[in-house]
């Protein structure tokens, strides 16, 4: 078993419930996290739309959290194991890189965003990508 992809798993499941306490406690949550006014204020106004938006976060997020798990060994094997492991990796280090540098810019907040949601988001999505990318390496050859 494969302790990196058992730790990129979890961290992906961990994620997947965070978001799903964004649709069970709203607006205070889009605030405190720092996902943009225009989401807390549509949560407060009863709006489908960030319930939407976020629960496609959380099916992604799970999704994510089953092939790393399933890469590991700890679950079946799941299809297209291989190019979703590569595309589940690229998406959360470009991710990273490109809101590090977001977070640097004066343009951070023209995306309904604080600096702050960036800069941390974005330090997440970077770390968690390290370890799927070291994970996915070490299991390469039996994938």
């Amino acid at each position: 078993m494969n302790s990196y992809l058992i730790t990129a798993g979890a961290l992906s499941a961990l994620a997947s419930l965070l978001h799903i306490g964004f649709i069970v406690f709203g607006a205070s949550w889009y605030r405190f996290f720092g996902a943009g006014e225009h989401m807390a204020k549509l949560a407060e106004q009863g709006s489908l739309q960030p319930t939407l938006i976020t629960s496609g976060i959380v099916l992604v997020l799970a999704t994510w959290s089953l092939y790393a798990f399933s890469a590991a060994g700890l679950i079946i094997k799941l299809p297209l194991m291989r190019l979703a492991l590569i595309t589940i990796t690229a998406i959360y280090l470009l991710r990273g890189i490109a809101g590090i540098f977001l977070a640097a810019s004066s343009k951070a907040t023209h995306f309904g965003n604080s600096t702050n949601f960036w800069f941390w988001s974005s330090a997440i999505c970077l770390t968690f990508g390290v370890v799927h990318l070291i994970g996915v390496k070490q299991q390469w050859a039996s994938l």
